[in-house]
């Protein structure tokens, strides 16, 4: 039997873990250990160093599915036969691969030519805007962007905003908390979810190396809160934004002060994918991306 051991990431995990996404990166939102660590107890995620690469393992309706390996082409081609092999072995079906790119897509087809099929999801598709538009909002595209903005300035003139530390932390737990009532979650799993997460990223945000900000109308009274990181050389990743919806202004501002405080020297800024949600898809599409990556399941073709 090939043996692979998989093991749940932990905090101890970062420093093997993010040193293979920087050696081989990609602007996917989930090549970057925070977002691996903050999920992986909700989806049961789990990494192995196969034929020296990295490699993620995760189930979803009884089916293995697993990640594109981290590593050099040739070392690639090796851990994909291993863990076809595996695939076989310990769950009795073929291999399939998540979360693949249209990029890694290309490079399997190149090592197996015409053995794979895939199937992309729009509602995993990252969404990835220029640094420079999220922080100008210039153009006659984004004038609504800079109206909500303006208003809000007007509606909250002793407005501020703040790197988010030690010192302002319980403030990005408030707002967090008053999100979570807002939204009425209590019999919704997802929002408990994500509040969850939102909370460990808070708590966690030094120990990740993440970076993040809180917005206030006043002295004292945040209203929204945001975190994020590098994800590439050319590209950084916000995971988390919250704000009160009845302040008005109040995203696009924590979105644009972020941006403008935190990501100097990036071409790019993923705000990953909107899960399908109607309101977050608009809203998302509302800020023109540069581009989406798309991202599919990949499956060995099967003969007719």
């Amino acid at each position: 039997m090939t043996e692979i051991v998989f093991t749940q990431p932990e905090l101890k995990h970062k420093e093997l873990i993010q040193s293979y996404y920087d050696r081989f990166q990609s602007r996917s939102c989930e090549r970057c250990f925070s977002n691996i660590f903050l999920w992986s107890g909700y989806e049961k995620v789990m990494f192995a160093e196969v034929e020296e690469t990295l490699v993620f393992l995760s189930f979803r309706g009884g089916q293995a599915f697993f990640s594109w390996p981290a590593g050099e082409p040739g070392q690639i081609e090796r851990a994909l036969y291993t863990l076809e092999v595996y695939a076989n072995e310990y769950y009795g079906q073929d291999l399939c691969l998540y979360h693949l790119t249209p990029d890694y897509f290309e490079q399997l087809d190149d090592m197996q030519p015409g053995r794979w099929t895939i199937r992309y999801n729009r509602d995993m598709a990252d969404y990835v805007y220029t640094r420079e538009s999220l922080a100008t909002l210039a153009g006659k595209k984004l004038h609504s962007k800079r109206n909500h903005i303006n208003r809000f300035a007007e509606l909250y003139p002793r407005w501020y905003y703040r790197p988010l530390s030690g010192s302002n932390r319980d403030d990005a737990y408030r707002v967090a908390e008053k999100w979570y009532r807002e939204n009425d979650s209590d019999d919704d799993i997802g929002k408990q979810i994500e509040y969850n997460v939102s909370l460990a990223a808070i708590r966690y945000q030094d120990q990740l190396g993440m970076q993040g900000g809180v917005l206030y109308t006043a002295p004292d009274e945040p209203v929204a809160f945001t975190i994020g990181e590098r994800l590439s050389d050319d590209t950084y990743v916000v995971h988390i934004e919250k704000a009160f919806s009845e302040i008005r202004g109040a995203y696009p501002m924590i979105n644009r002060e972020f941006i403008r405080h935190t990501c100097s020297g990036y071409d790019y800024v993923n705000r990953e994918e909107d899960t399908g949600a109607e309101g977050l898809r608009k809203a998302k599409l509302s800020y023109k991306p540069a581009f989406l990556i798309e991202k599919g399941i990949a499956m060995i073709r099967k003969e007719d």
